[in-house]
């Protein structure tokens, strides 16, 4: 898994697998997740991650 933190417009992208992206589902007003064909989750896009506690990542999730 690879993190990438945008500090200045506070978002977090947890890249999963280079796979192509087939579809993207929103889940919330902040959270966004895309699938490649097969199903698995390529990467979560999470906005507004420091001001919902996403990030910095919990030292007892990573």
């Amino acid at each position: 898994m690879k993190t990438d933190y945008d500090a200045t417009d506070d978002i977090l992208v947890l890249h999963f697998t280079d796979k192509p992206v087939s579809r993207e589902v929103s889940q919330d007003w902040n959270l966004n997740i895309a699938y490649a064909d097969d199903g698995s989750i390529v990467e979560i896009v999470i906005l507004d991650a420091k001001a919902s506690d996403a990030w910095p990542i919990p030292q007892h999730a990573a």
